[in-house]
């Protein structure tokens, strides 16, 4: 098995759990009307796993499965600089970025560790594991943009910005 087949597979099922968090939620939520008002029997079970999967779809889509140019970024002041001027921006965006998750990531990790002490309510599950989707967030992060300071500081795959790459193209010209 080669390397590009062994990293499409990983990404393909890094981008599946979202999905399937989404899933497990929406079937929560279809069975939470349908006990409360057809069944006229409320079960708390499924608020549970509408939260925690909406946490954990939150979480991990933004630190695993979004890619650099899924970013949210001020286009207005962004996409009108140079890209010598959009270098520095995200040189310096990513050394704040990292700094501040690293910053947080020792009280964090105390936090994460401290809820072990608590369970959910009606799934009996430790919040530290509900809860550790947080550090893999802040770990996730801070390898995100450490790359994203390396590639903008050696100038390399710089994301096309400015108003070519917001416009769209005419196909039929």
């Amino acid at each position: 098995m080669n390397f590009a087949r062994v990293s499409n597979l990983a990404r393909t099922l890094v981008d599946a759990v979202p999905a399937i968090l989404l899933a497990a939620m929406f079937l929560s939520f279809i069975i939470q009307v349908f006990m409360r008002y057809v069944m006229n029997s409320p079960v708390g079970w499924t608020v549970e796993v509408c939260v925690i999967a909406w946490l954990w779809i939150l979480l991990w889509g933004q630190s695993v499965s979004a890619r650099e140019e899924d970013e949210i970024r001020f286009d207005i002041l962004y996409g009108s600089v140079s890209p010598e001027m959009r270098r520095v921006f995200r040189v310096v965006f990513s050394v704040f970025l990292v700094g501040i998750y690293a910053w947080s990531l020792p009280a964090l990790w105390d936090f994460v560790t401290f809820m072990k002490i608590q369970k959910t309510s009606y799934l009996d599950i430790r919040f530290n594991w509900v809860y550790s989707i947080a550090l893999v967030f802040s770990v996730m992060s801070i390898l995100r943009y450490v790359w994203v300071f390396w590639t903008a500081a050696t100038g390399r795959d710089a994301p096309e910005a400015g108003v070519d790459a917001v416009v769209r193209k005419d196909p039929t010209k």
